[in-house]
């Protein structure tokens, strides 16, 4: 009766070990990771952003855009992924769940961010004892403000003036006044300058501060000839 009873047991546990082992095996799932890829480009001119943060919802930083914004990574189906720069406002994009295939391509365009700065690449310099004199004799570029700034200043403009032709509104606007003036004297003799007292006035003025006395011509920086 024992004997009975240890094998009835061996098989009873024998059966519980392969039902067990058989219905632990779970069905063959598909592979839930792919590799996604694609460019990044700014909205505005269609141009390539280098070093673009790429970040996933569940791992973090996952990679970068190469220097010509192309990119790829590999995220499971269903990831959040975020691209960030600096001086660009950040951009999400969901990897859709239902795709059959192993890649997925995008083109992200992101826009230009006005509130943060613009990224500044920090480079070290060769040797330590050379950055006195980079530092003292470096050509620093005008900002944006101060381009602003002289091109506005009266100097600037009136040279400007002088080289720039008059265009056709101009032409217009002087061929407009100097018919009404004809029309203004029409049969009748226009006013002469030498019966009016102001410039008279202006004529003494000139002759007291000395505008019409002949003024030497420097000889210091002449070039005197050997022959």
């Amino acid at each position: 009766m024992k004997s009975k009873k240890s094998i009835f047991l061996f098989l009873a546990i024998s059966l519980s070990f392969i039902s067990n082992s058989t219905f632990a095996q779970p069905g063959k799932e598909k592979n839930p990771y792919i590799l996604f890829t694609g460019l990044v480009l700014t909205s505005d001119s269609l141009k390539a952003i280098p070093y673009v943060n790429i970040r996933s919802n569940r791992r973090g930083l996952i990679g970068y855009s190469d220097q010509y914004g192309h990119f790829d990574v590999v995220v499971k189906k269903g990831d959040t992924i975020l691209f960030s720069l600096v001086e660009k406002v950040g951009s999400w994009h969901v990897v859709p769940d239902t795709l059959s295939g192993n890649r997925y391509n995008v083109v992200k365009l992101m826009t230009q961010d006005t509130i943060h700065l613009s990224t500044i690449y920090i480079k070290a310099m060769p040797l330590k004892s050379m950055f006195n004199h980079v530092f003292v004799t470096a050509d620093i570029p005008d900002d944006a403000y101060e381009r602003a700034r002289k091109n506005l200043e009266q100097e600037a403009l009136k040279e400007e003036l002088k080289l720039r032709p008059a265009d056709a509104a101009a032409s217009q606007q002087f061929l407009a006044q100097s018919r009404a003036n004809q029309l203004y004297y029409y049969k009748q003799a226009p006013p002469q300058n030498f019966l009016s007292p102001v410039a008279w006035m202006q004529f003494f003025d000139a002759w007291k501060r000395g505008d019409f006395k002949k003024k030497k011509k420097s000889t210091d920086n002449k070039y005197i000839s050997p022959y």
